[in-house]
């Protein structure tokens, strides 16, 4: 509970700005894994963009969906992807396949109406051309172009220019990961697929421009003191938006978690997993990329100019003198201390030899005696 506390209070200490190596290996790593995946195994394209036939029919009783797909292939279709979706009685099978003509797409359907006792009128079948998928891909590049341009405006205005460099590296970070994830898990890129990715743009900018806000307020007016450098100011400013960065990620991401762990893994509602993986991936690469590469990239920008070197420099200078300092008064506090006892013995040492040499110590008289001599008489 301290620690949830010291998390609203904007009162933790954690060192993302010092520790900023580790996340920029840890991001590369992912990074380049990432770009051989797109690389090298590519994407699991739907026919919106390579161009296919869509076979969809509700699902005979006893029927599985491998049946059906075995049906289709049998019939000299080749089948692209197979879904169930729906549920209960109203549970439908949508078969895509590559590019077929009208006596072929017929053969298909008298096949699935023969072999799965579906009435050929049911089977729903259409087709799309590749051209749609290419004309499509190019408005969303043009889309995805003119919103970085934008935005990089707006960031350069609003705050300042290596801003706006950290902030759009960052969204390209999350752009790359998604992507990855993506051609990992082998979903269909649709163009669900495609808003999906348009829309976490906007989060993992948001996110962003957050902490930068805040690190904005925090070095206003650094350059003229000596107590903190730009990298400590930053580092305090992620610290004092950390919870409402992780307040952020996890209201955005429960629901679309529900969307893609319920939704289309329990419920198996099929045309809502390509829309939530991405958005999932999406939102949980923002949330990270704010936190630990966009400010520590800012970091990293803003140190190289001299003015921010300097202050640096002089920040560490006066530490290391108060700290001289500090070790100085110690070693004379400690001196005095040690000193003290010696005084007080030398002291006593000579009020004992005052006069010469030390008196021998008296006896004590007998209880009783006077210790006059003896004849002697008391004088009234």
């Amino acid at each position: 509970m301290g620690l949830v506390r010291r998390l609203y209070r904007g009162d933790t200490k954690i060192d993302f700005i010092g520790s900023r190596k580790r996340w920029y290996i840890a991001s590369g790593v992912i990074t380049i894994a990432c770009l051989a995946l797109i690389i090298f195994k590519s994407f699991n394209f739907g026919i919106e963009f390579s161009g296919g036939n869509s076979f969809t029919f509700t699902k005979p009783p006893g029927a599985t969906l491998e049946q059906a797909e075995q049906v289709v292939q049998d019939a000299g279709a080749e089948v692209q992807t197979a879904q169930q979706v729906g549920g209960g009685g109203q549970t439908k099978f949508v078969l895509k396949t590559a590019a077929l003509n009208i006596d072929e797409t017929a053969k298909v359907k008298e096949a699935l109406s023969k072999e799965l006792k579906v009435d050929v009128n049911d089977v729903t079948d259409s087709a799309v051309s590749s051209s749609w998928g290419g004309h499509v891909t190019k408005q969303a590049l043009i889309a995805l172009a003119a919103f970085l341009v934008l935005v990089s405006i707006y960031i350069w205005i609003r705050f300042e220019q290596k801003m706006a460099i950290s902030a759009i590296l960052a969204l390209l970070h999350d752009l790359v990961l998604t992507a990855g994830v993506y051609s990992l898990i082998g979903f269909e890129v649709t163009p669900s697929t495609v808003i999906g990715l348009l829309t976490i743009l906007g989060f993992s900018l948001y996110d962003t421009v957050v902490v930068f806000d805040k690190v904005e307020e925090n070095t206003r007016g650094i350059l003229g003191g000596t107590r903190t450098d730009y990298a400590e100011a930053a580092n305090l400013a992620v610290n004092q938006t950390l919870m409402r960065s992780i307040n952020t990620s996890l209201i955005s991401l429960l629901p679309v978690g529900g969307l893609l762990f319920v939704g289309a893994g329990l419920l198996g509602v099929g045309t809502l997993k390509d829309l939530a993986l991405v958005l999932f991936v999406g939102l949980a690469a923002g949330a990270y990329s704010s936190l630990f590469l966009a400010t520590p990239w800012l970091v990293d920008l803003k140190e190289r100019e001299p003015r921010y070197a300097a202050l640096k420099q002089r920040v560490l200078a006066k530490r290391a003198a108060v700290a001289r300092t500090g070790a100085v008064e110690s070693a004379e506090s400690l001196a005095d201390t040690v000193a003290e006892p010696e005084v007080a013995t030398a002291g006593a040492g000579a009020g004992a030899g005052r006069g010469g040499a030390s008196r021998p110590p008296q006896r004590r008289r007998p209880a009783g005696k006077t210790g006059r001599p003896s004849g002697s008489k008391r004088k009234r």
